[in-house]
């Protein structure tokens, strides 16, 4: 039946209409392009809930206990992104690192940035994988099923891994070294280092080393608890010397998120931003003028010398 075309009782559906279109098309053409009763049983458009119209019932949502399933997949794959690319938490076993971290502390690792090339720097605490023999003699505790799952998604520090946390004192390509009484040095700058050792310690009375050239692509890393960290003084022996390969660092710890009341960030203390401790970044902009002055120099000599020449 078309919509608003007939004007008449007892005509025939095909009789023109006064503007001389059919009746049919008018009542397209006033309608949204599909006219009552064209195609669809019963004389009713989609979604007609009138009685006999024969349409379809409203599609009843799902339960939320049937969403339930894939809303927890969706959400441990979100967790094993995030701890595969984003952060992992780590959990403090010794009292190697007092008082800046404490035993029981739940520190959270930023693994995102060594993903673009960062290199750790000095004052950072990073987390690394044993470089070998650091922790040979150390137990490790057998997590049950439900820890390795939570550990695995990284919503609970591993218990199987071998990994250390320690704080950068040098980088690829410093000299440190740290006489008895003395302070750590680095590049021939002394470090005050009062600000995040443990109270009443000093520097390295228990393990003076050095002088010690940091190779390219290594780190020399020391507790801040001197007199209770086996750090890189203590692994000299070992290949590198006491240094630990990058490669081998997880990521950085960037603040302590458990429990609450220790709840603090990790900044890198002042001074290693002191001025000079930089050998490779205060050499490279006097390297760059001379490199930058040479073909000035050339080009005075070269216009003197054709000026004597033609005098």
């Amino acid at each position: 039946m078309a919509v608003g075309a007939r004007s008449g009782h007892g005509e025939p559906e095909d009789r023109p209409s006064s503007g001389g279109i059919p009746a049919e098309s008018a009542g397209r053409a006033e309608g949204d392009g599909v006219p009552p009763g064209d195609g669809f049983p019963g004389g009713d458009s989609p979604g007609d809930d009138s009685p006999g119209g024969g349409s379809t019932a409203q599609k009843k949502p799902r339960s939320f206990w049937k969403e339930l399933p894939l809303l927890i997949g969706i959400a441990l794959i979100l967790a094993l992104l995030i701890k595969t690319f984003l952060v992992q938490a780590f959990s403090i076993p010794s009292d190697s690192m007092q008082n800046t971290l404490q035993r029981g502390d739940r520190v959270l690792v930023d693994k995102l940035t060594p993903w673009f090339g960062s290199e750790p720097e000095r004052g950072e605490v990073v987390v690394f994988h044993d470089p070998g023999g650091w922790l040979e003699d150390t137990a490790t505790p057998e997590p049950n099923a439900v820890q390795k799952f939570l550990s695995f998604i990284g919503l609970m520090p591993s218990a199987e891994e071998k990994d250390l946390i320690k704080r950068v004192i040098a980088v690829g390509g410093d000299t440190v070294e740290c006489k008895k009484n003395g302070p750590v040095i680095v590049n021939g700058k002394a470090l005050d280092d009062k600000s995040f050792i443990f109270g009443g310690n000093s520097a390295c009375d228990d393990e003076p080393f050095g002088p010690i050239h940091v190779p390219e692509g290594r780190i020399w890393v020391m507790g801040d608890h001197r007199q209770n960290s086996l750090d890189s003084r203590y692994h000299q022996e070992l290949p590198g010397q006491g240094t630990v390969s990058t490669d081998e660092v997880v990521g950085r710890a960037i603040v302590v998120a458990w429990p609450v009341n220790r709840w603090a960030t990790l900044p890198v203390p002042s001074t290693f931003d002191q001025p000079g401790l930089n050998k490779a970044a205060a050499a490279a902009p006097a390297a760059l003028g001379v490199a930058g002055a040479l073909p000035l120099v050339f080009w005075r000599r070269r216009r003197l010398t054709s000026g004597r020449t033609a005098g």
